[in-house]
């Protein structure tokens, strides 16, 4: 094939196609135009290079392809716009996922912090291997209330917040392994359930409540979706359905990872609460009242509005267009 040749030819059609792909508006014939061009080009294109390879009139066809494609598939949607969009829809809809996941989980860390409660308080040879009863004591009677006041609630906010939502991404990312987030929640469960059974012992345990409640509702919350999240990863590579397990995990990941970024958000009301309320000197109904809404704004978010999203459809993953056209099965 004479290239030289080709490019005579075809000139008038290639600058038409150029033409059409710079446009800011396209009628409905000018689209069906733009796409018959579009092919005609990519066929002179195979044409070029399966006579003379790589050439600059190939070139020239390959750039005005790749403005052609882009106008017929859209460009990327603009990250800012997608900002209401994931708050409204993506994000309560993941949250609403794994709404039964985090009950289970709540009433599995209770249960286990409960029971390491009250087990260690009640036999004192358990309770003399935790510590100088000296020490215990001054923990039950002053330092456990003072760690809530010794650093300015800023930076006591911003302490818990970092340590906590890092805490809640591992559960999240390494939750593939099964394990971690397991492991998370067993160790905070007996740290509480530890710290509760000292403050029982010398008769502290209302002290330990009103000042774990007004942030904890919230904090802990946090922590089981973001362990149910994680879990909810693992679980798609254990049973993918009718999906390969590459594709089940990559669709839970992206949907769930999601949550992620919405639980650091929460987190930092919850760091909030604990570094500007949990130690003020106002009523105690004030205080728990004040973390008891965030967790009912937090429930409503997840449970509510993600209901709905869930109704139209949302699973929290990205969209066809974002994520790829998924591989069809048959059933």
């Amino acid at each position: 094939m004479d290239l030289d040749a080709l490019t005579a030819a075809r000139r008038a059609e290639w600058e038409r196609l150029d033409e059409l792909s710079r446009a800011r508006r396209l009628t409905g014939a000018e689209v069906d135009e733009l796409v018959d061009r579009y092919r005609a080009a990519s066929a002179d294109l195979a044409d070029a290079k399966t006579s003379a390879g790589r050439s600059i009139q190939g070139d020239h066809i390959s750039t005005m392809l790749a403005r052609a494609r882009l106008r017929l598939t859209g460009a990327p949607e603009n990250v800012l716009r997608q900002i209401p969009r994931f708050f409204a829809l993506q994000l309560p809809a993941a949250l609403y996922r794994v709404r039964w996941g985090t009950l289970v989980i709540a009433l599995g860390f209770l249960l286990v912090g409960t029971v390491v409660a009250f087990w260690i308080s009640g036999d004192p040879a358990l309770v003399a291997a935790l510590g100088n009863r000296l020490q215990l004591e001054q923990y039950a009677e002053g330092d456990f209330t003072d760690y809530y006041s010794e650093k300015h609630p800023a930076t006591f906010a911003g302490t818990v917040w970092t340590n906590n939502a890092w805490l809640a991404v591992q559960c999240v990312i390494f939750g593939i392994t099964g394990f971690w987030p397991v492991m998370v929640l067993v160790a905070n469960a007996v740290s509480v359930g530890t710290a509760a059974a000292v403050m029982l012992a010398f008769g502290r345990g209302d002290v330990f409540l009103l000042y774990i409640l007004p942030h904890g509702l919230l904090e802990l919350t946090c922590l089981f979706v973001s362990a149910a999240a994680g879990l909810g990863i693992f679980w798609a590579w254990v049973a993918p359905g009718r999906r390969t397990r590459g594709e089940a995990i990559a669709s839970a990941g992206r949907s769930l990872a999601t949550i992620a970024i919405g639980l650091v958000l929460w987190l930092a009301v919850a760091g909030a609460i604990e570094g500007f309320v949990t130690a003020q000197p106002w009523p105690w109904p004030v205080k728990i009242g004040i973390g008891a809404l965030a967790l009912v704004l937090f429930l409503a978010y997840m449970i509510v509005v993600g209901g709905r999203a869930h109704r139209r459809g949302e699973t929290g993953d990205l969209t066809e267009y974002e994520a790829g056209t998924p591989t069809l099965v048959a059933g």
